[in-house]
C-alpha cells in the first residue's frame, strides 16, 4: 500500500511536466487593434460649437429661466476648458451632463445658504451659432405647466426627472451623472414623478375652474 504523502515516478513526471509547462509558458501576445483610432483632444471652440446647444437646453430645463441657464452654460464650459486636457476618453456627452447638473445643484445649494445675496451679472455670455428666436424657444422650452411643475420639485428630484424623462438618460447614466446608486436613482425618480403628477393635476384643476 502506498502512503498518501508519497509520489510515484509517474506522478513526479506529471508534476514536473506541469510545472515546466507553467514556467516556460509565454503570455499570449496582445495585438494592436487596427480599428482603434487614438483620441485627439478637441479644441475648446469645437466643444462649444458642437455641444453648446445641448448644454444650454439641459441647463434651461433644470434652471427654468434664461438667466440661470446662461450662467450654468457659461460655468460648464469654463470647467470643460480647465479639465479638457485631462479628460479620459469615454462618453463625452455624459461628462457634460454630469458637469452641467452638478453646477445646477451647486447653484441651488449656494442660493439656499445666501438667499439675500445677489449674483454678479458682469460675465460675458457664450455666443453659439445664430438661430432664429423661434428655434431657440422650441428647443429649450417645455410646456409652461410642465416647466412650472418641474420648478416646484426639490433640486435632486428635478435633476433625476429631467435627465431621465426629458434628456433620455438611462438609470445607469443618471447614477453616474449624479454620483448616486441605482436604488437612489429609482427612489428619486419615483418621488419626483409622483410630485410632478400631483402638481400637474392641481394646475389642470385650477385651469378648469378658471374656465367655468
Amino acid at each position: 500500500m502506498r502512503k498518501s504523502g508519497s509520489a510515484t515516478a509517474g506522478d513526479q513526471e506529471v508534476v514536473a511536466g506541469s510545472s515546466g509547462t507553467k514556467a516556460n509558458a509565454m503570455p499570449p501576445a496582445v495585438l494592436p487593434d487596427e480599428d482603434m483610432v487614438p483620441w485627439e483632444v478637441p479644441s475648446w471652440e469645437d466643444v462649444v460649437r458642437q455641444h453648446g446647444d445641448r448644454v444650454y437646453r439641459l441647463a434651461y430645463r433644470l434652471a427654468g429661466n434664461q438667466h440661470d441657464a446662461e450662467d450654468i452654460t457659461q460655468e460648464t464650459f469654463i470647467r470643460v476648458f480647465k479639465s479638457l486636457a485631462n479628460y479620459q476618453p469615454g462618453t463625452f456627452e455624459g461628462w457634460l451632463h454630469r458637469i452641467t447638473t452638478n453646477i445646477f445643484l451647486d447653484m441651488v445649494r449656494r442660493r439656499s445658504r445666501l438667499r439675500m445675496q445677489g449674483l454678479p451679472d458682469n460675465t460675458d455670455r457664450l455666443i453659439g451659432e445664430e438661430r432664429s428666436p423661434e428655434d431657440v424657444y422650441t428647443e429649450t422650452h417645455l410646456d409652461p405647466d410642465l416647466q412650472a411643475s418641474l420648478d416646484e420639485l426639490a433640486p435632486e428630484f428635478k435633476a433625476a426627472v429631467v435627465l431621465c424623462d426629458v434628456e433620455g438618460l438611462s438609470y445607469e447614466e443618471i447614477g453616474a451623472t449624479l454620483g448616486i446608486k441605482l436604488g437612489t436613482v429609482r427612489s428619486r425618480l419615483h418621488r419626483g414623478r409622483q410630485a410632478l403628477r400631483l402638481s400637474l393635476e392641481r394646475r389642470r384643476a385650477l385651469a378648469e375652474q378658471g374656465a367655468e
